[in-house]
């Protein structure tokens, strides 16, 4: 069976995903317009060094199995350009206390699937948010809502904050 053209591109184009991006793995196909962008817990911690974010956990750990760890295995690139959109933006120190592990609510724009971070609260943060993105009213449990002018989503969890990223916040 002869390849199209189209058959051509779509296999250069993923052969150059895995050739350009080491480390990062792409879910889907070029033609798949909700196709994600996984990447590695080393990938996002490099790119949290870069400009300075932190990360904790109450177990010390980094197992995405492991409810005590704060992992970022199987996040989203788009996520962890959000925290560096934030963090550049706002100029606050960001520590981030949940990744995609373990323990937290499910579905499809979860915390497992890679599209939300928690950052212990701080006055820097929490000004920042409230005074640069839109009040929205209270999620479900009860928590303040925030919009971002990105659309992504900054929810006031009472001790940290849960954020949701559609996307990268204009990275």
């Amino acid at each position: 069976m002869k390849a199209t053209g189209f058959t051509k591109v779509r296999s250069v184009l993923t052969a150059l995903a895995l050739v350009v991006a080491p480390g990062v793995a792409v879910l889907g196909t070029a033609t798949d317009a909700f196709a994600v962008t996984k990447i590695s817990q080393a990938t996002a911690e490099s790119m949290f060094r870069q400009v300075g974010i932190t990360w904790s956990s109450s177990g010390g750990c980094t197992n995405r199995n492991n409810s005590t760890c704060t992992s970022f295995d199987q996040l989203n690139l788009a996520t962890a350009q959000g925290a560096q959109t934030l963090k550049r933006a706002s100029g606050c120190a960001l520590n981030i206390t949940g990744g995609t592990e373990t323990g937290h609510a499910s579905g499809t724009y979860s915390h497992w699937n890679g599209y939300k971070l928690d950052y212990g609260k701080n006055t820097c943060v929490t000004s920042y948010i409230k005074n640069n993105f839109t009040y929205i009213g209270l999620r479900g449990d009860g928590a303040p809502q925030y919009q971002s002018g990105s659309g992504n989503i900054y929810a006031d969890e009472g001790n940290h904050w849960d954020v949701l990223y559609y996307n990268c916040g204009g990275c």
